[in-house]
């Protein structure tokens, strides 16, 4: 695996597949994984992308990814994040998480949390407004 080719994602470019929608896998069919290789395989099998579209994005070799798909070797730790990225869950986080005994929360991103303030902002906006109409009509109590 010391190849010098860099895989797409490495080089930044677009990866070989459109890369699967994001679902959320049950925690107890994680947990039903004896180790990390089995939740990385749930991973990849609940995907539904082909072995081939995988190693080649991720830019494994073709023989190592087909033997650690066997249980001979160990996935690449620092394309972990691209796996999960691609296949669409986090299984093999869920995994490791709830074996060290902790749960997953997902941390609100800046986007989201400025788009939660604005959203305040605007209802807040819109319950002064409703007033104001309602004192200019001479119907607040």
């Amino acid at each position: 695996m010391n190849s010098k080719i860099k895989s797409a994602i490495e080089q930044g470019e677009l990866t070989l597949i459109n890369p699967a929608p994001k679902v959320s896998i049950p925690l107890d069919s994680v947990m039903k994984q004896k180790t990390l290789l089995g939740a990385i395989n749930l991973c990849i099998t609940e995907s539904g992308i082909e072995d081939k579209s995988i190693y080649l994005t991720l830019g494994i070799d073709a023989g190592h990814f087909s033997n650690l798909r066997k249980g001979i070797g160990h996935f690449p730790t620092n394309k972990l994040n691209d796996l999960c990225d691609l296949c669409g869950n986090e299984a093999p986080l869920q995994w490791w998480a709830n074996t060290r005994g902790y749960g997953l929360v997902q941390i609100e991103t800046e986007t989201q949390r400025l788009l939660r303030i604005a959203h305040d902002e605007l209802e807040e906006a819109e319950k002064e407004n409703e007033l104001l109409r309602k004192l200019l009509m001479g119907k607040a109590a």
